[in-house]
């Protein structure tokens, strides 16, 4: 039996057969350490959705936390519901071994799976991405509810891209002034305060700061395909983590303007007092640079664009008869500083080496980014250059 809006207890009798009646399983979308995701049609209006299937029936699973989680995360999706860019909870049905969640369905899977597909987003489509998270993230905090676990695996892309934010398991209701001290989340996209109530027992606590925290690593990971703190060694990433240090070193961010750097700079703030606020956030120039209407006549900004559009079309012009200029030995002593050949290189790694990249793993995926070579082999191939 379909549960109703204000009823907060899921009926005790077995829904199961009930949920057969109403929806046909399809196949199998993905599999939890607890659950499955099915797509599974409607039989009275033919309609597509995704059903999340919880087995409460096994030995290994602490059925009553699993129960109480459920039961946490379908009331906070029926606070947060009606926003275009949070996903929506159709159907729940309960039976003694099983809980039926039935979601909208979203065709085009995770962020995360796309992201691997393209490896990194342009400014553009990370502008898009990142304006209808805040905007989710927004409406979730107006309703006095943090997420906790903010990651591209918890983001869904309907048939248009469009995002929807899903996976409310973590999330909690805090009032304004409460502080939360649970420990919880994924390693890569914790927030330092969260940490520190880990680690200490006199640890102020947090609050929807640790979601802002979360987004810059997101922004950060759309932009050049890797997260900004990753090690191999986890207690030194929770270590960069707690002092804030990143970088915009990488060869990837030459092409990328200020303004999202900027954002990003503001996102990653240790102290959640002076990080932005998700109103703040929706409200930062990035988003706006493309939106700003009526410009100020800048003439030396016109007349330098003049400049350029005549060299551009001398250029042009000359290309025909001008070979393109490469150097072997920079060729052969970094060739992934070179636009062009870093994008075949990471194309190339993932292509072959995709299937490290297990969902939630931040760390495996940022390894098929580290082509620093070993200083000792760099020496040797050096010397032997000299020799030739």
């Amino acid at each position: 039996m379909a549960r109703d809006e204000n009823d907060d207890i899921l009926p005790d009798h077995d829904a199961a057969k009930e949920f057969y009646a109403k929806y046909e399983p399809k196949e199998v979308l993905g599999r939890g350490v607890s659950s499955t995701v099915r797509r599974c049609i409607e039989k009275e209006t033919g309609r597509e959705y995704a059903a999340k299937i919880i087995d409460l029936s096994s030995e290994d699973n602490n059925t009553e936390s699993i129960r109480e989680s459920t039961l946490s995360e379908v009331h906070i999706l029926r606070m947060v519901a009606g926003h275009p860019h949070i996903i929506e909870l159709h159907d729940v049905f309960e039976s003694h071994t099983f809980i039926f969640l039935v979601f909208e369905l979203c065709r085009n899977g995770e962020l995360f799976d796309y992201l691997t597909n393209v490896v990194t987003l342009s400014e553009k489509k990370t502008r898009y991405i990142m304006k209808q998270i805040f905007d989710a993230l927004q409406y979730v905090h107006s309703e006095n509810v943090v997420h906790r676990d903010l990651k591209p695996e918890n983001i869904l892309l309907d048939d248009n891209l469009n995002v929807k934010l899903t996976d409310f398991g973590f999330a909690k209701i805090l009032k304004p002034g409460d502080k939360l001290f649970e420990v919880c989340g994924t390693p890569g996209y914790l927030a330092p305060e969260l940490l520190k109530a880990a680690m200490y027992e006199d640890a102020y606590g947090y609050d929807q700061a640790v979601d802002l925290w979360a987004c810059g690593v997101i922004m950060y990971t759309l932009l050049v395909g890797c997260p900004p703190f990753w090690n191999r060694k986890q207690m030194i990433m929770l270590r960069n983590i707690m002092e804030g240090k990143y970088s915009f070193d990488s060869p990837e961010w030459d092409c990328i303007t200020e303004a999202p750097k900027d954002l990003i700079r503001k996102l990653l703030v240790v102290e959640p007092s002076k990080r932005l606020t998700v109103d703040e956030a929706v409200n930062h120039e990035f988003f706006h640079a493309v939106h700003c209407g009526v410009k100020q006549f800048d003439a030396r900004k016109c007349f330098r664009m003049a400049i350029m559009c005549v060299r551009c079309v001398v250029r042009i012009q000359r290309l025909k008869n001008t070979p393109e200029t490469l150097s072997v030995s920079n060729a052969g002593m970094d060739p992934y500083r070179m636009k062009a050949f870093r994008k075949v290189i990471d194309n190339c790694a993932f292509r072959v080496y995709g299937h490290w990249v297990k969902k939630g793993d931040c760390q495996n995926r940022a390894a098929l980014f580290e082509n620093v070579p070993k200083t000792e082999l760099k020496s040797l191939y050096i010397s032997n250059l000299n020799r030739l």
